[in-house]
C-alpha cells in the first residue's frame, strides 16, 4: 500500500482570540505549538490510516508574532516515513483575515508513530512522490530537517 504526498497535505486556521494570547496580545507560543501538533497529527493519520501519536517535535523558532485578531494558518504534509514512523513538515503563518496576506511565523518537523487500538505500533504505507511540486516539498523538508533551511 502506498499514499501520495499530496494526499497528506492538511491546512487549518485558528482565529487568535484574547484567550490564546500572552501579555503582549500575541498568540502564546504554547498555543501555536499545540495547533502545529494537531494539524501535523491529522496529516500523519491521513497518511497512515491509523491513529498517530507524537514522538518528537524538532526545534521551533518563532520568527514573528501572530496578533490577536489575525489567523494562525497551519500547513502540514508527510515528507518521509519509516516502518511505523511518519515525518511531517509543519509550517505556520500569520494571516490577515480580511486580505489573505500571509507571513511565515514558525516552522517545525514532527515525528509521529502509528498505533493500533491497543497502542501497539503498526506499519505505515510507503510514501509516493509523483509530481514536481511534491518532490520540491519533500526536498525542502529534508533539507530543512537537516539544518539546510
Amino acid at each position: 500500500m502506498t499514499t501520495r504526498l499530496t494526499e497528506t497535505y492538511i491546512e487549518n486556521r485558528s482565529m487568535v482570540q484574547p484567550n490564546h494570547a500572552n501579555m503582549l496580545d500575541t498568540a502564546h507560543g504554547g498555543n501555536v505549538m499545540k495547533w502545529m501538533d494537531e494539524v501535523g497529527a491529522m496529516s500523519a493519520m491521513r497518511f497512515a490510516g491509523e491513529t498517530c501519536v507524537t514522538a518528537r517535535m524538532s526545534q521551533v523558532d518563532f520568527e514573528r508574532p501572530i496578533q490577536v485578531g489575525d489567523t494562525a494558518l497551519i500547513e502540514a504534509y508527510v515528507y518521509a516515513a519509516g516502518t511505523s514512523s511518519v515525518r511531517v513538515r509543519v509550517k505556520t503563518y500569520r494571516e490577515n483575515p480580511t486580505t489573505g496576506e500571509t507571513e511565515p511565523t514558525a516552522d517545525s518537523y514532527i515525528v509521529y508513530v502509528a498505533v493500533d487500538e491497543d497502542r501497539n505500533t503498526v506499519e505505515v504505507p510507503d510514501l509516493r512522490v509523483e509530481t514536481d511540486r511534491a518532490e520540491r516539498l519533500r526536498e525542502e523538508a529534508l533539507a530543512g530537517e537537516n539544518g539546510g533551511d
